[in-house]
């Protein structure tokens, strides 16, 4: 059963999600997070939620707030903010019976769920697509010209997937916070590292460098000729494959 659903964050936001529910009384979860400007929409997680319900999974994907259907403006995007929007997620999927619960994120969502799992014991374990291994800073997607706006006005300006958008200097004092190197060597949880070696948004070097970090208990898998998105079928049916599987043995070695 699929159905789309509503639940309120921190800040009191109507945050949407779609909630996968095999019907079987599963205790076991996943919470997937999608990536910079996009949405709970995107295929590579559509498609990994199905995957994951034909493991015996709950599924949630969810618009973090400011993107997709949920309440929020764009511009208040933190990081910080996003990690309290997963931790809403939690509450969410716990009320629904979900006693083991994993993360799995595309791109920024993959950061922010490593954030989220190196301050929730409540975790699992955490798989991150298209990860970058670094917070997002103003030089790795504004132009010079933009950089200088953001300076001169603490805002800057920019076009994503159709859309016009705002972001403060806020956002980029926030991801100054989070540096993965010193985070991840503490990460409790299994990993599991996923990245097109095609990817032309973020370099497959930033999987090798995130698998440094934490090589113990991390798995890394490469896909050859994968872009960013996984847009080739082939391509996208293996990840969904190898990380639903993945998940399932960890929550079955548990005993879920």
């Amino acid at each position: 059963m699929q159905q789309q659903i509503q639940f309120s964050n921190i800040s009191g936001e109507k945050l949407a999600g779609t909630f996968h529910d095999p019907a079987n009384n599963s205790r076991r979860g996943i919470i997937l997070g999608h990536c910079f400007t996009c949405s709970r929409h995107t295929r590579i997680l559509r498609d990994l939620s199905l995957a994951l319900v034909e493991e015996g999974f709950k599924v949630l994907r969810f618009d973090f707030s400011g993107n997709g259907q949920s309440e929020g403006n764009f511009s208040e995007s933190l990081y910080s903010k996003q990690v309290k929007d997963l931790e809403s997620a939690v509450s969410f999927i716990s009320s629904h019976g979900v006693r083991w619960i994993g993360l799995a994120g595309h791109s920024m969502g993959a950061m922010v769920a490593l954030l989220a799992a190196s301050q929730m014991d409540i975790i699992k374990g955490v798989c991150t697509l298209a990860a970058k291994a670094s917070a997002l800073r103003s030089s790795h997607f504004l132009s010079q010209g933009q950089i200088r706006e953001l300076k001169r006005t603490g805002r800057v300006n920019f076009i994503s997937r159709g859309r016009n958008l705002e972001l403060t200097e806020d956002f980029f004092a926030d991801a100054t916070k989070y540096d993965l190197s010193s985070i991840m060597p503490s990460l409790s949880q299994p990993l599991m590292v996923v990245h097109g070696n095609r990817d032309e948004i973020i370099p497959v070097e930033n999987a090798y460098q995130l698998h440094q970090y934490r090589k113990v208990n991390t798995e890394l898998v490469i896909i050859p000729g994968a872009d960013h998105m996984f847009s080739q079928d082939e391509h996208r049916q293996e990840v969904v494959h190898r990380v639903a599987r993945w998940f399932r043995d960890l929550a079955s070695e548990e005993g879920f």
